[in-house]
């Protein structure tokens, strides 16, 4: 039986477009039964409607600085849904632990760099400005602290000499298309199997081919 995912967006969601097409496949084990966003404006909502997809608006600008009622309120949307697990993709509002709770060891997320490296925002200018030869992106479960918690699955790019932000950006957005959803459908098929998370390690996760 396919696990019902609901995947949370802030723009135009193109790791939430891999997922979603990758979920097309017949032995995909993941149905995609919401896209939430907090913006209205999201395109990425506009996309998802278009695929039949149920699509939901929680603006965190009607919340003003009650994080955890927003939270709440995202919580009874996914609900509505029966989902059973949460990725995040490009999702631009930080977690409290009260939801992290709610979905501990159910919600990931995609960063792109190689953590526990350049955590935070402007990963492709640091990754350049710290003269690396591998950049890429790395899915890991969510935990209170940014960016951080168990990692599932990473993929490297190589930094070429003549890289800027944004040609480096569009080279690791493109492992990161073929990431999540590997690192999505290893994750569903290992809580039937053997997959276990010792010590904050995840172990039992196949590497990307």
């Amino acid at each position: 039986m396919k696990r019902r995912v609901a995947i949370l967006i802030s723009g135009r969601g193109s790791n939430m477009q891999a997922l979603v097409e990758a979920a097309k496949t017949p032995d995909f084990p993941v149905e995609i039964a919401l896209v939430l966003s907090n913006r209205p404006d999201a395109a990425g909502l506009v996309w998802a409607e278009g695929q039949g997809i149920t699509t939901a608006i929680v603006d965190h600008k009607l919340f003003k600085k009650d994080r955890e009622a927003f939270e709440k309120a995202i919580q009874v949307e996914l609900d509505k849904v029966h989902v059973e697990f949460v990725c995040l993709a490009g999702f631009m509002r930080l977690l409290t632990p009260w939801f992290i709770d709610q979905w501990y060891n159910r919600l990931i997320n995609i960063h792109p760099s190689l953590l526990p490296s350049f955590k935070g925002l402007d990963t492709h200018a640091r990754a350049l400005e710290a003269g690396v030869k591998l950049h890429g992106c790395t899915v890991h479960f969510v935990r209170p602290d940014m960016d951080a918690g168990p990692i599932i699955a990473q993929k490297s790019v190589p930094v070429l000499d003549d890289d800027d932000p944004d040609s480096l950006a569009e080279r690791v957005l493109a492992v990161e298309h073929a990431l999540y959803p590997h690192a999505l459908a290893e994750i569903v098929r290992g809580l039937e199997g053997d997959l276990t998370i010792k010590d904050e390690r995840v172990i039992g996760i196949r590497p990307i081919g």
